[in-house]
């Protein structure tokens, strides 16, 4: 027996079992902020563990970096984000509440907002009678522009204005420069980083699929102008086994989108979105972009610095173009939670399982003694715990209740193998191996664990 997971269970569970709070939560939480506790931090830490080893460190050809997250304001003018990150908000006649225009309408079964201008989206809404959350009727429309502002030094004004990074990318851009020169690599090659992201989201949503802080893991891949169709397909199938062979992501809930052109961003030639069945609905996980010489070729304009590349052969240098994978830290992990979420019943008690990959689970082992009140079944156990813990970091120690409650708050989450040290450990030197999938146990001697 197994039920559907709804997206109500996941924020249940992350919330009772340590994984995600709501940010602020004591003061009455600010939307679209989230902080990870204890065991969030670690699931959040092997997945970008996993995915730095994936892409970064097992390559040759990639060179990772960590940018600031403030950046001269003319950064995101030749970006085009100062000018063309905006959404489209409407407002709520009565209440003056302002929401986002194409969640209005994708709610009400709208699909290609993204191709949509302002005009056409707002006589869609009179066309419909389409109502605000709150069942009023909707006025004044507006494009709002997403970027964070703040202020750099003493005195706020036009001059000290500058931005809190939309997206991580620019600042592999405006480095490409420095790591040529530092390091002269062959082409293609890539910049990655890893790091923290804003965006003003007016009506932040689904947990913390849409949030306004949140961390991005990406690279920057430079190729040839002519090669850009076969590196493209080749990061595509890359990008199928991250999710199905790393993330173990079953394969028929992962689906491609090719984005139309009216749909795609003003830098990309072509676009592929990876979208996942979440709990509640299909959406976009990932992204896949060929945003050609945009960008090295706007901030070569803008600032008058040489953003060619030369090629080792003495051929003509050239300005590269990029192939830009995408990755959302916050969606891995909500995809990952989702697909392990699982309710089924043994021995006819129903109970919740999170059945994650071993090597993302935050603990790999438990350690526990049959019995709390039995110091010597304790000290055994510690010793147990104490030489599993030289291989395998993130161990946890239970002795609290019964050896059934145990089982099920370390099925709950995620914990793989739960040992137990019990009175025959103390005749032969064996111990007990639970498999949280199959609940099956076997004997194990010390020694062999």
């Amino acid at each position: 027996m197994q039920k559907e997971v709804s997206l109500d269970d996941i924020v249940s569970l992350c919330k009772r079992r340590g994984f995600i709070y709501q940010g602020s939560d004591i003061y009455g939480g600010l939307a679209g902020t989230w902080d990870y506790g204890p065991l969030g931090v670690a699931l959040k830490r092997n997945i970008m563990t996993a995915w730095w080893d994936f892409f970064v460190n097992n390559r040759d050809d990639m060179y990772p970096i960590e940018s600031a997250i403030l950046m001269h304001p003319q950064v995101w003018e030749t970006s085009g984000h100062v000018a063309g990150f905006a959404d489209p908000l409407i407002e709520d006649i009565k209440t003056k509440k302002r929401y986002r225009l194409d969640h209005l309408l994708e709610d009400a079964g709208i699909e290609h907002t993204a191709s949509m201008s302002l005009e056409q989206m707002v006589a869609t809404i009179k066309e419909k009678g389409i109502k605000s959350p709150d069942g009023n009727a909707l006025g004044n429309a507006a494009q709002f522009n997403m970027l964070f502002k703040t202020s750099v030094g003493s005195v706020e004004d036009e001059k000290s204005q500058v931005y809190l990074r939309g997206e991580t990318a620019q600042g592999m851009f405006t480095n490409f420069r420095n790591i040529v020169d530092s390091f002269y690599p062959n082409i293609p090659f890539g910049i990655a980083q890893m790091g923290t992201a804003f965006r003003n989201e007016i009506s932040p949503r689904d947990f913390i699929f849409r949030a306004r802080e949140f961390e991005i893991a990406e690279f920057e891949y430079f190729i040839k102008p002519d090669t850009w169709e076969e590196e493209f397909e080749k990061w595509r199938l890359l990008m199928h086994d991250w999710c199905e062979k790393v993330l173990e992501l079953p394969a028929n809930k992962i689906h491609e989108l090719e984005v139309p052109k009216e749909d795609r961003a003003h830098y990309s030639k072509r676009t592929v979105d990876f979208e996942f069945d979440f709990p509640f609905g299909r959406k976009e996980l990932y992204g896949l972009a060929y945003r050609t010489d945009f960008d090295l070729k706007g901030h070569q304009e803008a600032t008058g610095k040489n953003m060619e590349y030369k090629p080792k052969d003495g051929s003509e240098p050239f300005i590269p173009h990029v192939i830009e994978p995408t990755f959302g830290v916050g969606r891995s992990l909500m995809a990952v939670l989702a697909n392990a979420y699982i309710v089924d019943e043994i021995g006819g008690e129903k109970r919740t399982v999170l059945k994650l990959p071993e090597h993302l689970a935050p603990y790999k082992l438990a350690v526990a003694p049959l019995l709390k009140n039995r110091p010597e079944l304790v000290a055994k156990a510690r010793q147990v715990y104490t030489k599993v813990k030289q291989k395998y970091s993130k161990v946890l120690w239970d002795d609290n209740g019964n050896i059934g409650k145990r089982y099920r708050r370390a099925d709950e989450i995620g914990v793989p193998k739960y040992i137990v040290v019990d009175f025959t450990t103390l005749e032969d030197g064996t111990v007990t191996v639970r498999n949280r999938d199959t609940t099956k146990q076997e004997r194990v001697k010390i020694e062999e664990l």
